[in-house]
């Protein structure tokens, strides 16, 4: 079967890849569509460290062709949103209702697949860029027939990381003044989880003067232009005088989440989801956190998959969440090269790549 794959030194597209079938718990899955997601590319640029070799991929939907024993909730036939969180369900984490702090969750890739004899990792439990892939029960969420596979394939990543991290971790509210910094496919998640959440005001901001159509689509009601505006704070100040409530850093800066914890007004949040590399130090006036501000980390959106792709999907159906509109391109999987080059210039919110 196809499949993308890294070596540590080069991404190639193969077609020997296999796959094991499902053991105890287990659902073994056809792919239909994967988005193509910055975190993949921060394992090929070794932002994220990852052992290899490793399928990668992490953000797909597809049908479920074959479970493990003891699997009840899905069964073959089903079309399921996969999310990367392989969470164990019995620890006290899992009980307290925050499976994304499962420690069997993290950092435990397993070898499903195999090339020529030789094992391969799948990436973040999950292995989206291949036909077929081999997940945890609690990984696969039924969704209903009638979501696109290009679109269902977002919900399993950018959007519960995006809106999550607004509806579970940030909890804003009715009227709260948003900050988003970086209108790509996260921010443009975090910007429409702001409107869903009624927030009064929200500002994204972006180098890319392009984004700003594709960020008010989404929900922004100001755009701040960083490619032309020296003074970002300045600009960001003009809007919110007192400054944000709440403040999302999506793009993995140090110097933005300087920003993002600079343009907090008292009381103010700042949220981090961008990935810089795995040693970068930030910083910060201490003096100012005096002021009864915070800065949140914030994984995976502190979502709880089963319950809120659930969720999200029936949000799409009503017309509230957004998720056509985020697949700019839909990619053969044999033009991975592209995609990624694509993604990496920020031509597009996703690109998704398919199986036909």
């Amino acid at each position: 079967m196809r499949g993308v794959i890294f070596d540590g030194k080069q991404v190639r597209v193969v077609d020997d890849l296999e796959v094991r079938g499902p053991g105890p718990g287990e659902v073994r899955v056809d792919v239909a569509a994967a988005g193509l997601c910055h975190s993949d590319l921060s394992v090929i640029d070794g932002t994220i460290p990852f052992p290899v070799p490793v399928v990668l991929g992490h953000e797909g939907a597809g049908i479920v062709e074959s479970v493990g024993p003891g699997v009840t909730h899905v069964v073959p036939g089903d079309r399921v949103a996969l999310s990367t969180l392989a969470n164990c369900g019995t620890c006290a984490e899992c009980d307290r209702g925050r499976p994304t702090m499962c420690r069997k969750a993290i950092g435990r890739p397993g070898r499903p697949f195999s090339r020529a004899g030789a094992p391969l990792f799948n990436f973040a439990s999950n292995s989206a860029f291949a036909e077929r892939t081999v997940v945890k029960a609690v990984q696969a969420v039924k969704i209903p027939d009638d979501i696109p596979p290009a679109s269902a394939a977002l919900i399993g990543c950018g959007v519960l990381t995006g809106v999550g991290a607004v509806l579970n971790r940030a909890r804003a509210g009715h009227g709260d003044r948003v900050l988003v910094i970086g209108a790509g496919g996260i921010g443009l998640n975090v910007i429409q989880g702001a409107r869903i959440a009624g927030a009064g005001a929200i500002v994204a901001v972006d180098a890319n003067p392009a984004k700003e159509a594709m960020a008010r689509r989404f929900g922004a009601t100001h755009f701040v232009d960083a490619s032309v505006r020296q003074d970002t704070a300045a600009a960001v100040r003009e809007i919110l005088p007192d400054g944000a409530d709440h403040a999302f850093e999506c793009v993995g800066s140090t110097r933005l989440i300087r920003l993002a914890v600079d343009l907090l007004d008292r009381h103010g949040q700042a949220v981090l989801l961008g990935v810089p590399p795995a040693d970068a130090e930030a910083s910060f006036l201490v003096s100012s956190m005096y002021l009864d501000k915070a800065i949140l980390g914030c994984r995976y959106g502190s979502s709880r998959p089963q319950r809120d792709i659930a969720l999200y999907a029936e949000l799409y159906r009503q017309g509230r969440l957004l998720l056509d509109e985020l697949v700019s391109e839909t990619y053969p999987v044999e033009d991975f090269a592209k995609a990624a080059d694509d993604a990496h210039h920020g031509r597009v919110a996703r690109g998704v790549l398919v199986f036909a």
